[in-house]
Order: C-alpha cells, then structure tokens, then sequence
C-alpha cells in the first residue's frame, strides 16, 4: 500500500520545512496538523512515533516529530474534557492540563505495546484533569499568570531532574522556561496559596500552645508506608518488559548514574534519560488512585 493512500486530503509534503533530505525517512510536513481528521491522524500518528524512536532528543526534527504528535492528538484532549462540561467555566484550564496529559502519553508511548494511542492516552490525559481538580485549591487569589507559571515550573522541574539526575536549581529553571530568576522564584511563592491550608500553621484552638498543628501529630511509619507502595508496585513490575526492568535494576538498585547506563546497554544518557522518565512516569501513575 502505498503511504498516500494513508495520508488526508490537506497540504503535505515529505521533509520538514528545513529538511531537504531523502525521504527514505523524512517525515510529512503538515501544514496545520490540528486539522487532520482523527482517523488520519492515527495512522500519520504512527509514522511519527515510529520515526521519534530513531531520533536524538532536543534535535530539530526530533522536535518537530513531538510537536507535529501533540497538534495531531489534540482532539483526544477535546473529547476528554467534554466529560467535565459540567465545568464550563474551567474548561480553559480543563484544555490545558489535559494537553500536559497527551504530551506524558506521547513521551511514554511504545508501538512495540502493540495498543492504539488513543486508547493509551486518554486515560493519561483524564487523569491530570483529575489531578487538577482534586489538587487547584487556592487558599487566596493568585493571578491566572501565577497560576500557569506554577504548572509550567512543575513541568521544566519534572524534565531538568531526569536530564540532570537531579533536582534544578533556581537558575536552571529560569533559562529552561526563558524567564528571569525572580520570575521563577514569584511562581515558587504563588505556589504557596495553591493549598487551601496548612498544618504548619500555628493551630486556632483553646490550648495555650501557639506550636504548629504538624508538631502535635504522630509521625507515620514509614516502614507501612514503604511496604504498601512495594505491594503496589508488583504488578506494574510484570507489565514491564525485561530490559525496562534491568534499567531500574541499575539505576535504583545497583545505583548506577544514566552515563553508566547508557555504556553498558550502548546507548546516549540522553536516551537513558527519557527512557527512565518514561518507565518510572508509568509507574508513578500506576500508583496513583483513580477516582
């Protein structure tokens, strides 16, 4: 079969807009990617993971292939966040919070799982609504600016500590998001009326104890705590495959750094890197309860 008849009817071409090469693996260039029909862009959807898998991260075309997979995907983030209609008035952030889910689907997403994205996606997606409802509790008014600067921080966070292996400082975070430190440092502290209160508050009762409530309250065991999360983490282990579970052997077991890694399976540490963020963001969200 040939690859037109899997194209749409819209303005493609073979290369990106700044590639001339061979189109023995050059991508379609899509002029407006969001207007694809679905049933169209599953099938380019595919072309374009098949191809990311060969790419370097933070190349040009590697860029242009996740960006292309985002703009293709975004009707899925639609058809999520019409389950919340209810929310009209939210329904701005609703988009916006489910494209961060589409983008962590896209980055973790495998052909070799042999599973349609959407199918994949959604769940990811309807997820972090979730998340941002039952999270978006703003004790005082916080500018909407501040409030999308908290959700960009927590995103550059998230990718500066798995390409550094650590977590980023002030400076780091400022030139990853373009801005000025001082800019970080106000969304750290807008950050601060995300939550609708504080056990680290002096506690309003009748003692004469002006000690925060959090020094009153027991300690949880963390022995408990850590025994339910390896119970948890069992079967989410099996659904991995055996490679996946060697690169958690030497990251988290054998304490091997990313560079380790990548020498010993012949890979970059960039590759580790988004290799790790991939498993362990499955992980992560295998654990979480769905409501």
């Amino acid at each position: 079969m040939s690859t037109a008849n899997t194209m749409p009817a819209t303005s493609i071409r073979y290369g990106t807009r700044h590639d001339a090469a061979s189109t023995e693996h050059a991508l379609p260039y899509l002029e407006r990617p969001a207007d694809v029909a679905p049933k169209d862009a599953r099938e380019i959807s595919k072309l374009f993971f098949a191809r990311l898998t060969e790419l370097e991260e933070g190349t040009r075309e590697y860029q242009y292939a996740r960006n292309t997979l985002i703009e293709l995907n975004l009707s899925l983030v639609r058809y999520a966040a019409g389950r919340f209609r209810n929310r009209a008035d939210q329904m701005e952030d609703i988009v916006q919070v489910g494209t961060i889910g589409l983008i962590k689907a896209i980055d973790r997403f495998e052909l070799t799982r042999e599973v349609e994205f959407a199918t994949f996606a959604v769940p990811y997606i309807v997820g972090e609504i979730k998340r941002f409802f039952r999270d978006t509790s703003w004790a005082v008014h916080v500018p909407r600016r501040l409030q999308e600067l908290r959700i960009d921080l927590a995103r550059a966070s998230d990718d500066l500590s798995q390409r550094l292996d650590r977590a980023p400082t002030t400076a780091e975070l400022a030139e990853h998001l373009g801005l000025e430190e001082e800019e970080v440092i106000e969304g750290v502290v807008a950050g601060n009326g995300y939550t609708a209160g504080s056990i680290d508050f002096p506690s309003d009762d009748s003692s004469d104890s002006s000690a925060p409530l959090s020094d009153r309250l027991g300690a949880p065991d963390a022995g408990l705590e850590t025994a339910e999360n390896v119970q948890a983490l069992k079967p989410l282990l099996r659904e991995l495959d055996d490679r996946e579970r060697q690169i958690l052997q030497m990251r988290f077991g054998d304490e091997m750094t990313q560079a380790e890694i990548g020498a010993e399976l012949g890979v970059t540490q960039m590759h580790v890197s988004r290799l790790l963020s991939r498993i362990t963001g499955r992980l992560r969200d295998g654990l979480l309860v769905v409501e």
